[in-house]
C-alpha cells in the first residue's frame, strides 16, 4: 500500500472515531510531531561547518578508501 492510500485509510478511520481518548492521543502525536526539530537544526555552528568541510572534500575527491584508512588505524582498532 502506498503512502497516499495509507493516509486516506487513516483519514477514513479517524472520521468514524467516537473515542475521545484516541482522538486526544492523536492530537498529542500531532502536537509532538509539529514541535519536533530536524536533526540538522540541533547542530551547533562548529558541527555544521565540519559537515560542510567534509562534503566539500568529498566533492573534490579528497577521500580515502576503507582499506587505506584501516592500514593507518589498524593498530588502534
Amino acid at each position: 500500500m502506498n503512502i497516499q492510500t495509507e493516509k486516506l485509510d487513516l483519514i477514513e478511520w479517524i472520521s468514524r472515531l467516537n473515542d475521545n481518548s484516541i482522538i486526544d492521543k492523536l492530537k498529542q502525536i500531532k502536537e509532538e510531531y509539529s514541535n519536533s526539530k530536524d536533526w540538522w537544526d540541533t547542530l551547533n555552528q562548529e558541527e555544521i561547518e565540519s559537515i560542510k568541510r567534509g562534503l566539500k572534500d568529498f566533492d573534490e575527491g579528497k577521500t580515502h578508501s576503507q582499506e587505506s584508512v584501516r592500514k593507518i588505524y589498524e593498530r588502534y582498532l
